[in-house]
């Protein structure tokens, strides 16, 4: 397996829907082989035939993938209907995720190409952490002060600053205030490696 197919065990992926059945009608639709299908993706042919049978669960990235390949959207993949989809989120309904010291709060409607997050960055959490990934990423500052590595430059945001570049850039996240940092982000993870919540990861590991 390589590291574009890290995904949960069946079972696991509990904050989404089976979406096996759905998988392989959608790649027969578009007149793909599995093999085609798989290698668009960036998967093997034999991963993917494990999601189609349920036996794995795609991740959120993966899914993307998938349903820009077979012209559709993650929402169709996953069986949603637009009453389905609250475009309000509250912050009362904002549940605390933890990774690797980093606090998520989801912050846009899950399923989506594009998610939106509130991050809390304590100090010295993740340091040498450096990531590079498909998609783009938009952060703005709320609180404190957010040391930004972005390539070969380094960058200093106060509140009220904001980034916005391609994760393909080698870039690293870091408070600069003991107090942490806090932040809002939204980036789009197509084809990555990664899990929904994967920002506290380096590339290839699962969140």
């Amino acid at each position: 397996m390589n590291a574009s197919e890290a995904a949960s065990p069946a079972g696991q992926g509990d904050d989404l829907p089976a979406v096996a059945p759905q998988l392989r009608a959608l790649r027969r639709r578009a007149g793909l082989t599995l093999e085609a299908a798989a290698g668009s993706a960036g998967l093997s042919p034999a991963h993917l035939s494990r999601l189609e049978t349920g036996h794995r669960q795609p991740s959120l990235p993966m899914l993307l993938a998938l349903a820009r390949i077979y012209g559709t959207t993650v929402s169709d993949l996953l069986g949603e209907t637009a009453a389905d989809r609250d475009a309000i989120v509250r912050a009362a309904d904002m549940e605390p995720t933890r990774a690797a010291g980093w606090t998520y709060f989801q912050a846009g409607a899950p399923g989506r190409g594009m998610q939106a997050l509130r991050v809390r960055v304590p100090y010295r959490a993740q340091g040498d952490i450096v990531r590079v990934h498909p998609g783009e990423e938009w952060l703005y500052v709320l609180s404190g002060r957010l040391r930004l590595r972005l390539g070969d430059g380094a960058h200093l945001l106060a509140p009220g600053d904001s980034a916005h570049f391609d994760s393909l850039t080698p870039h690293r996240l870091n408070a600069d205030d003991p107090g942490g940092v806090e932040l809002l982000f939204v980036h789009t993870l197509l084809q990555s490696p990664t899990a929904t919540l994967c920002l506290g990861h380096p590339t290839g590991e699962p969140s």
